[in-house]
């Protein structure tokens, strides 16, 4: 079995470029794919909301696992190393699209694995480190931050339309949900929060 996993990080981003990276790839290598997880959630987030759990179970021995790169399947270093350590233990062969110098000998690719998991770690603190000091900057200069007060955005804007005509069909807001969001991670509550605050409902 070849399995594809996508993930982003946020609605703003988007799990069809991902997608396509990995089915060019099978289409040039005469591969096909049989089932692909596609998630949008944080890697903050559990091993269970982002679907690590369910790809484990679903991988077995002489197995392939295809994604565009590794820190789409963990939040730190140590998590990436254990996940792909595990697959490899059970004969899970593990395919990083944008990091091909993986593929080779095993000693060789293992450490290759350690430092690109090390940098991606580093590279997120460094993010994380440069955002706070340009908030902090920000105050300091007397810019007001955070959403203007009483306005409105939702992640859930950009499918207002289909959110209104399945209301309008009089299918409810659980089962609008079950049907957008609930493979997604995003909560039932959101999305009826956001349903009251445009008053859809």
């Amino acid at each position: 079995m070849i399995i594809g996993y996508v993930r982003v990080s946020t609605n703003k981003q988007d799990t069809e470029s991902q997608e396509i990276e990995i089915y060019e790839y099978c289409n040039y290598n005469n591969l096909k794919i049989d089932k692909m997880l596609s998630i949008e959630i944080s890697s903050t987030k559990s091993q269970e909301q982002r679907k690590i759990c369910e790809l484990k179970n679903m991988l077995h021995n002489g197995d392939t696992l295809i994604t565009t790169e590794l820190s789409r399947l963990g939040r730190d270093m140590f998590e990436i190393l254990n996940l792909i350590l595990e697959l490899n233990k059970i004969g899970v062969k593990t395919i990083f699209l944008r990091q091909k110098e993986l593929y080779g000998d095993e000693k060789h690719s293992k450490l290759i694995l350690a430092i690109y998991a090390y940098l991606a770690e580093e590279e997120k603190k460094l993010i994380s480190q440069r955002t706070k000091a340009g908030i902090e900057k920000a105050r300091l200069n007397g810019k007001k931050l955070g959403r203007p007060y009483n306005t409105l955005n939702s992640q859930y804007d950009r499918d207002v339309t289909k959110i209104k005509e399945l209301l309008d069909k009089k299918v409810p807001v659980k089962s609008i949900w079950k049907i957008l969001y609930e493979e997604k991670g995003k909560s039932y509550n959101g999305l009826l929060w956001f349903c009251k605050k445009r008053n859809l409902i």
